[in-house]
């Protein structure tokens, strides 16, 4: 039976021997890798990803990556293509077929057919002189010299490394259409990732009925109440037109009470904060965040293109909506 040091040289050993095989990809990467990407950018249609067994597992995922990075993309299953399945596939596509061996009967079935729509083919194997790679109009090298599997029998550093050149085809294409973080954002709109990229101030900040403000004349009394109403822990200062003029916020109330103030008669104008750090509505909610742990605030004023306070955004309602 292995003992704790075993399983950690096993483990180790797997690890070391999978960095290997990824490494040596590099230099595998070349003229070849960029032809095969132009013609990818070059399809009309979407591109088909297929493969059998674990080459098959490590397809989808190809597929799922190209998709949500602005590669319209899906996975064949290519036994399933040759019982209806190959209906998916039009003229307009283009393959990117997997297979370690390059030999895989269910994918070589397909070879005649995949001519015949005269669609691009992109093998990815460990095998150069195979059946597949000679008969796709670009190969790239996704192999590996020893499986990690003592037994050099189970698919573990070829598939790593075929899952490594999948994710490096998927960026380099990303990076050539200028696939930007709205991109993104529109193919991932649920979850944390989803609230972060899509999310804007205007979706979380305080309705403009709920915004405290008080006048420059008002008296700090005045403005207490008014943040004891609003519950955000300040109050906008404003004036006539709404044009924000200052901040008076807990910290400044603290700062205040050390000179013992009349709290009846002093005018809050002369215990503001002025050129206070404020957000349009149009700010990403994350952005907003990050503003508010750079400079260690609680609350941002949102302010239109005059300056006139529309609204604040609290750290609590960004907390709720997810972002943190």
């Amino acid at each position: 039976m292995f003992d704790d040091d075993q399983l950690v040289a096993s483990a180790k050993r797997t690890i070391t021997m999978e960095q290997s095989a990824v490494g040596a990809l590099v230099e595998h990467v070349g003229d070849t890798f960029a032809h095969a990407c132009r013609a990818l950018l070059r399809t009309e249609g979407r591109v088909v990803v297929t493969g059998m067994g674990k080459s098959g597992h490590i397809a989808n995922k190809i597929a799922a990556t190209l998709a949500s990075t602005g590669t319209p993309a899906f996975y064949v299953h290519p036994a399933e293509a040759s019982h209806g399945d190959m209906g998916m596939i039009t003229a307009r596509d283009a393959v990117i077929a997997l297979s370690n061996s390059g030999t895989t009967p269910e994918v070589l079935t397909l070879l005649p057919l995949l001519k015949r729509l005269n669609v691009t083919l992109v093998a990815m194997t460990g095998a150069a002189g195979s059946a597949l790679a000679e008969a796709a109009d670009f190969h790239l090298y996704a192999g590996a010299e020893t499986e990690a599997c003592p037994l050099d029998l189970a698919p573990t550093s070829s598939t790593t490394a075929a899952l490594v050149l999948g994710d490096a085809l998927a960026i380099a294409l990303l990076e050539a259409r200028g696939f930007t973080a709205d991109d993104f954002a529109f193919s991932h709109p649920g979850g944390a990732l989803g609230r972060k990229l899509l999310l804007k101030v205007e979706d979380v900040m305080s309705a403009a009925g709920d915004v405290p403000r008080v006048a420059p004349g008002a008296t700090l009394a005045e403005a207490l109440m008014e943040i004891t109403a609003k519950g955000l822990g300040m109050t906008t200062v404003t004036d006539s037109t709404g044009r924000l003029l200052g901040i008076f916020t807990d910290g400044d109330l603290r700062r205040a009470l050390e000179a013992r103030p009349d709290i009846n008669q002093t005018p809050i104008d002369s215990l503001m904060s002025t050129g206070g750090i404020t957000v349009t509505e149009g700010t990403l909610a994350a952005e907003a965040l990050g503003m508010m742990e750079e400079h260690r605030i609680s609350a941002l004023v949102v302010t239109d293109r005059n300056g006139a306070v529309i609204g604040v955004v609290h750290l609590l309602a960004l907390l709720r909506a997810g972002l943190a």
